[in-house]
C-alpha cells in the first residue's frame, strides 16, 4: 500500500481526521517542506487554517536521512541520544550550527506577510508526509507546545512502527494510516516523492490566505 503522491496522501488523512473539520479552534501545520502540500489538503478538506511549522532534522553526517535529532523555532532541541553517542561533539556542533542558521532562514522567508505563530487555545494538527525516525515530528510537538496549544494532535500518512510509538508518549495522539516494522525510506510510500522547493512552499500558503 502507498500513495500516488502528497496530494492523494493528504486526501486520505483528511479522512482520519474528520472530526476536526470546521473546528474553529482547530489548525492543520505542515513541516517544511515536505508537509505542506499534506496539510495543505487537509486543511481544504477540513475547512480550517493551514500555516507553517518550520523544524530542523540533524542528520547523521555521513547518512543525513539518518536522525539523530531536531530543532525548532524558539530554542526547542530533541536529541535521539542512542544516535547521537555515534558522533563526537565537533560533528554534533557543526550540524547544529548549519541547522540552526537554516531554521532562522526558513522562519524569515516563509513567515513573511504572516503574523507570529500563535497556538494559545488551539488544536494544533501537526502534519508530516511521513514518519522514519520521528525526531523531527517529536520537535514540532514540543514547539507546539511551547506556542500554548492546548491540544497537539500528530498525523502523517505513513510511519515506522517504533517511530509512532514513540510519538505517542508526546503527543496527545498520533495518527498514521499506514504503519510498518521494516519501514526504511518515506520515499518507498509515493509514486511521486519529488522535492519541494522554498516557492512550492509559499505557493500553497499563499492559497490559504
Amino acid at each position: 500500500m502507498g500513495y500516488r503522491n502528497r496530494e492523494e496522501a493528504g486526501a486520505v488523512l483528511a479522512e482520519f481526521l474528520a472530526a476536526y473539520a470546521d473546528r474553529e479552534d482547530a489548525i492543520a501545520l505542515g513541516l517544511v517542506r515536505g508537509g505542506v502540500p499534506v496539510a495543505a489538503e487537509v486543511a481544504r478538506r477540513l475547512r480550517i487554517p493551514l500555516d507553517v511549522l518550520v523544524v530542523r532534522k540533524l542528520g547523521v553526517p555521513w547518512a543525513r536521512e539518518v536522525a539523530f535529532g531536531a530543532v525548532g523555532p524558539g530554542g526547542v532541541r530533541v536529541i535521539n541520544h542512542e544516535i547521537a553517542r555515534r558522533l563526537d561533539d565537533e560533528e554534533i556542533a557543526a550540524v547544529l550550527r548549519h541547522e540552526s542558521a537554516e531554521l532562522g532562514r526558513r522562519e524569515r522567508y516563509f513567515r513573511r506577510g504572516r503574523p507570529a505563530l500563535n497556538l494559545d487555545g488551539r488544536t494544533a494538527l501537526v502534519i508530516d508526509d511521513g514518519l522514519a525516525t520521528g525526531a523531527t515530528a517529536n520537535a514540532a510537538v514540543a514547539v507546539a507546545r511551547s506556542l500554548s496549544a492546548t491540544t497537539v494532535i500528530l498525523a502523517a500518512p505513513v510511519g515506522a512502527a517504533d517511530a509512532v510509538a514513540r510519538l505517542c508518549r508526546s503527543a496527545d495522539e498520533v495518527i498514521c494510516p499506514l504503519t510498518e516494522s521494516g519501514f526504511g525510506a518515506v520515499s518507498r510510500y509515493y509514486e511521486d516523492f519529488h522535492q519541494l522547493t522554498d516557492d512550492d512552499v509559499t505557493a500553497l500558503l499563499a492559497l490559504s490566505m
